[in-house]
């Protein structure tokens, strides 16, 4: 066998015996299947528990993001505000829905456009609709939990920052006084555990307070009148940790109150 022949020869055999494994494996059916599952990564997805709510939840992401039917005919059937109304409107998330604006503030021209479950992204998406519209004097914004929560996917601290920011502005720009409030204590969320969301709402309400003061808005603290050693909802103001009882409002509701007083006089 010539010099050229015999290397053709072993070229042919090398390549046929990479081959083999490729071929060996792919028919190795019977083979021991792992027992140990991968460690989950720390991203939030964007299913959660398997119940009604999550799934209706979920499948509206796709169908109407920001829920602009939601309030749709309820701000029609508002509209504008008399002469003279100090009209305030609550923005925010099911801690906002929840909260019985009727009894904490009797006769107050205060109107409730929480979403339960909703992100900073899609309040954005509709706060032109469900704030700017209705032509309230002041706008109180509780919202960043569900960010974190990862409600609707995952969110960067500069993320939530940027949509709460460009909430504000609007505001501002249309000649709405903002209030921003800070984002309750959380030692968990129920609905999605093992996030350690304490110290990012920590970070985030550092940034909140200064950006109001930065803009001249003004900053509403919850956060230091209602936490636990854990940085928390105590029992005594939230079942769930998350979202408060009337415990809770009868803290929050003289804070708010005297945060829109003050920004009536700005």
């Amino acid at each position: 066998m010539n010099r050229i022949a015999l290397r053709v020869a072993c070229a042919a055999l090398v390549v046929a015996a990479s081959f083999v494994p490729v071929r060996l494996r792919a028919q190795e059916t019977a083979s021991k299947p792992e027992t140990v599952a991968p460690a989950p990564t720390k991203v939030a997805p964007t299913q959660h528990t398997d119940n009604d709510y999550w799934q209706t939840h979920d499948r509206r992401l796709t169908t109407d993001f920001p829920w602009l039917e939601r309030f749709k005919e309820e701000n029609v059937k508002l509209g504008p505000p008399a002469a003279g109304e100090n009209r305030v409107v609550f923005m925010g998330d099911s801690i906002t829905e929840g909260w019985h604006l009727d009894q904490s503030f009797p006769g107050k021209p205060y109107v409730n456009r929480g979403i339960s479950g909703q992100t900073t992204p899609q309040m954005l998406v509709r706060f032109r609709q469900d704030v700017i519209a209705l032509k309230p004097k002041v706008v109180l914004i509780l919202a960043g939990t569900n960010d974190i929560a990862g409600n609707t996917g995952p969110s960067t601290p500069e993320q939530i920052e940027d949509n709460l920011a460009s909430m504000a502005e609007l505001a501002h720009a249309n000649g709405i006084r903002v209030v921003l409030c800070s984002i309750l204590p959380a030692f968990d969320y129920p609905w999605q555990p093992g996030l350690t969301p304490a110290p990012k709402i920590d970070a985030i309400n550092a940034w909140l307070r200064k950006y109001a003061a930065e803009k001249g808005f003004l900053y509403l603290d919850y956060h230091s009148a209602m936490k636990d050693v854990r940085e928390g909802l105590p029992s005594a103001l939230s079942q769930d940790g998350v979202h408060p009882l009337p415990a809770g409002y009868a803290i929050m509701a003289p804070l708010a109150q005297a945060a829109i007083e003050q920004a009536l006089r700005q």
